[in-house]
Order: structure tokens, then sequence, then C-alpha cells
């Protein structure tokens, strides 16, 4: 039986325990050039005590920005802030990840410098609002990407990969869920292209192979994770014959021989448990528990075998110190929702710990 407070070898790198801090949107990138603040390292520093950190979606390129005030690894300036979250996370212990998430149609032209436009597979509108600094804006029509511009994004994933391990990270997460780019070419209904990138299963698929294998020949497998949510449609998404397509994802990026894979469960534990069985490396599962947080109950998972390692969300973002009260049974804070995103040190840095 698996103890999820024993230490753990991800792909060559020791991990103190199985219990894994979740990708978390917070928007407070506030310092020069979308850049990560002081804040920002005290905050990640704060959770060192988890296995392994996956910090918030990071954009790979300029074009690659969805919401206000999210960090990028694109630019000299943001290498150099990021090595000030990296330093404080190592000084305390702990490893941490970087994901990388290009949000695709999931944007606005009012979040982008002048000239640019949200892209994604095809020109397909998703439904919904985003929250802009002019206040909430219905999503445009995406331009689609050509293949010459899906080449170079691929590129952008290699080259923001590069930059996370000069700045300091043991690794980087691909983001392949939630309706993002790499979710909308998985996408029936964000991807109706007729060309390679498209059509058929093995159409879809490529995009993320292509990104997750440039990826890990820019940094190495070893350093590479993925994330994916299959069934899951959020930001407008439909998938069709989605256990083909997923069995069919995991059978091209098997050969990579990446760090992990990080599934957001859908309600189907069954497709959980195929995915699994498909899965030859870590498996890193959160678990679906909506409308409650992932609780401690989440260990028993690990436990029995169902996941190599579990990921906090909510209850790591409000319990710096998560691993110590799991291991004590409790007491946690409550997540104040109110600050999830944006703001400043208030429901971000000022948590209470079990030691005061």
């Amino acid at each position: 039986m698996a103890d999820a407070f024993a230490s753990y070898d991800l792909a060559g790198t020791k991990l103190a325990n199985r219990i894994a801090m979740a990708p978390m949107t917070r928007s407070r990138a506030y310092g020069p050039g979308a850049t990560p603040t002081d804040l920002t390292a005290t905050y990640y520093a704060q959770r060192a005590g988890a296995g392994l950190i996956i910090t918030e979606g990071t954009q790979p390129s300029v074009a690659g920005q969805g919401y206000t005030d999210t960090p990028g690894l694109h630019s000299e300036e943001q290498i150099a802030a990021w090595r000030t979250v990296t330093g404080a996370v190592h000084g305390a212990g702990g490893v941490i990840f970087a994901q990388l998430m290009h949000t695709g149609r999931i944007g606005h032209p009012s979040v982008l410098p002048d000239g640019l436009h949200p892209v994604g597979p095809s020109a397909v509108k998703p439904a919904g609002k985003l929250w802009t600094g002019d206040g909430l804006k219905e999503f445009e029509t995406p331009r689609e990407l050509t293949e010459a511009q899906i080449t170079a994004t691929i590129a952008d994933f290699a080259t923001a990969a590069r930059n996370a391990i000069a700045a300091g990270f043991d690794g980087v997460e691909v983001h392949g869920a939630n309706g993002y780019l790499v979710h909308q070419f998985l996408s029936a209904n964000a991807n109706r292209r007729t060309d390679g990138w498209g059509a058929t299963i093995e159409g879809r698929i490529r995009f993320g192979v292509e990104v997750a294998t440039a990826v890990a020949a820019a940094i190495g497998g070893h350093r590479t994770g993925f994330r994916i949510s299959p069934a899951n449609p959020y930001n407008d998404i439909t998938e069709e014959d989605t256990e083909q397509l997923y069995a069919a994802l995991l059978a091209s990026l098997a050969p990579l021989n990446l760090a992990y894979l990080h599934l957001i469960e859908s309600p189907d534990r069954e497709l959980t448990r195929s995915l699994r069985a498909a899965w030859p490396g870590t498996f890193v599962l959160n678990p679906a528990t909506h409308p409650q947080i992932t609780g401690p109950e989440a260990l028993a998972l690990i436990a029995d075998g169902t996941t190599d390692l579990v990921s906090f969300g909510a209850l790591f973002l409000a319990n710096p110190d998560l691993p110590a009260r799991l291991a004590a049974g409790g007491p946690y804070n409550t997540p104040e929702k109110s600050s999830f995103f944006g703001g400043d040190h208030r429901g971000y840095t000022d948590y209470p710990t079990l030691a005061g």
C-alpha cells in the first residue's frame, strides 16, 4: 500500500511526498512585462512542503495570454523574475514545475497588445464571457492558425520550456486541458479543420503530441509533464469519442517517457482507471469532487493504487502547510473565493499555518 507521505522518485527527481499543488491562476503578475513579483516568490515558497508544485498557467508567448495579469516565460525579464520564485522554493526544500498554458481562443483583444487577436484551430467563437480590464466581454471569433503559425506555436512551447529551465524550474507541465489551445485541437467543436491537424482522431491529437515532443526534445522527457481533462466541457468544449481519443493520445505520448500525466478527472471513475492502466509512467490525479473542493479523503486514492500522486487546488491555496495538516488530520483553513483572482497579499500569502 502506497504511503502519501513517503518520498517518491519522479523520473529521477526526488519528491518529499506524493502530494502535489495543482496549477491555479491567481492573476497577480504585476511586475513589468507580465512578471511574477516578490509576493509570488513568498506564495510558492510557503507551499514548498508539497512533493511537487505546479505553477499557475504561464503563457509561452505574448499571443498565448488570455487573462489579465498572468505571467509569461517568453522574455529575459520574465526568466529573471521567475528565478526569484524558483530560488525561494528550492531554498525551502521544494520542487517546482512551470505550467505552460496557451489559452488559444479563450481570450480577448483587449487583453493582448495592439494588433494581436485570440487564435484557435478553427474560426469558431466560444460561448461565454471573459473578465478584462474593461469588465466582462463576450469572447470573439478567433483567427484560425495557419500551418506556419501552428509550427511557430509549437516552437514557442519548446522555447518557453528552455526558458523555464534557465529560470531554475525543475520541469514544465504542458496544459492540454480545460478548453485551452491544446484541448481546442482535441475538441470536435473547436477544431473543424480538414487538414492534417484535424478531421480524424489522429489529426486532432497531433498538435498536443507535437508540442509534447518538442518540449521533451528541448528539456528532456523526464522534465516534462502533460495535463488532460477528458470529457470536460469547460470553455465550451465538446469532444467526440472520448475514450478512443485519449487512448490514441496516451499511446502517442507514452514513447516520450514523460515525467507524468496529470488528469483532471471527470465524474467517470472507470475512465480514470482505464487511463491509469494505459499510462506507463507516473500518474497524477486531480479527483472529481465538484461541487466540493478536493479534501483529505483523496489520499485514499494513493493508498488503493488509483493514482501515484494527488493534486490539491483550493485546499492548498488556503493551507500553505497542507501536507503537515493532512498528516495531522487538520484543521484546515477555508478558501476565500473573493481573493482567488487578483488583489494583494490578502487571500494570497496571509493564510495561517499550524505553526502560527
